[in-house]
């Protein structure tokens, strides 16, 4: 039977490992001991280890055929020191991982100006964060190449779900949100079609080849957090400047809305020949009822 090994746990992964169970022997990495009866409970087995921890990932090398790359990188710097420790420990025993899929972050795009775009357009990014990722795919690029590993990079937006990963904290809080004349567009994916994506790409993304891992909604961030205050019941955010904003929202959240793009999503249609279950925010939401009290 295949092997596969995933590294980096999270959420979105766990929702395809049943599905991988089925079908491949799967080995998955968690940093912390007591998440080790959830990974069986869905068909994994655990391996304690951490990518921080250099000594703890010599048993990954030439575990798994396929490798589902999920883990993110440090919160700091401009490299992921994290993705070289794990091609190193891969190879130690010079037994090749087949296939590598990795979820990096739209983010590499940097600020686009809100024009569409599709996976040729360079990257550019603003924020460390988006250039740790950028460091990221080029040690996956350069590692494919040289090893022939097929890697597909999957570049995520902003990902949401039906039930969590929705910003209810923040209308209940009343946080603001930009004006139209200064608001920016926003990407968006279902944690459900990323998973299946990430599953997809490792079987047939081409070789080295990046995706936007987006849905087909075209909304500017504002109208995002309307949609969602009118699916739950909830009181739609204010609008403020740019200005405004500056003084009454954290740094962290100001970056996201300093970036503006539309993604060009063919390419996931067209190679992984994936159809999205939830192909628009606004599906998504029709479907939910007013949680607000």
């Amino acid at each position: 039977m295949n092997r596969v090994l995933i590294v980096g746990s999270g959420d979105v992964v766990r929702r395809i490992i049943p599905w991988l169970a089925l079908r491949f022997r799967v080995r998955a990495v968690v940093r912390r001991p007591e998440e080790c009866a959830a990974l069986r409970a869905l068909g994994a087995e655990p391996l304690v280890a951490d990518l921080d921890v250099p000594g703890s990932l010599r048993r990954l090398a030439g575990i798994a055929e396929y490798v589902l790359h999920c883990a993110p990188p440090p919160g700091q710097g401009d490299d992921d020191p994290r993705t070289r420790r794990l091609l190193a420990a891969l190879t130690r025993r010079g037994s090749l991982p087949r296939r590598i899929s990795y979820i990096s972050t739209t983010g590499v795009y940097g600020d686009c100006g809100g024009a569409w775009l599709d996976e040729s357009r360079p990257a550019r990014p603003v924020s460390p964060r988006g250039r740790r990722r950028v460091a990221a795919e080029a040690r996956l690029r350069r590692f494919g190449a040289a090893s022939g590993c097929r890697v597909a990079i999957l570049r995520a937006p902003g990902i949401y779900d039906s039930a969590a990963r929705l910003p209810v904290e923040r209308l209940r809080r009343g946080d603001p949100v930009l004006s139209p004349e200064d608001d920016v567009f926003t990407n968006h994916i279902h944690a459900d079609d990323l998973a299946r994506l990430l599953a997809l790409a490792l079987f047939r993304g081409r070789p080295n080849r990046t995706y936007n891992a987006s849905d087909d909604s075209e909304l500017k961030m504002g109208d995002y957090f309307d949609q969602v205050a009118d699916a739950l019941g909830l009181p739609r955010p204010p609008r403020v400047s740019r200005a405004e904003a500056g003084s009454r929202l954290s740094p962290q959240t100001l970056s996201f809305m300093s970036e503006s793009r539309r993604l060009d999503n063919r390419r996931i249609k067209r190679e992984l020949r994936v159809q999205l279950r939830y192909p628009t925010v606004a599906a998504t939401l029709a479907g939910l009822r007013g949680i607000s009290s």
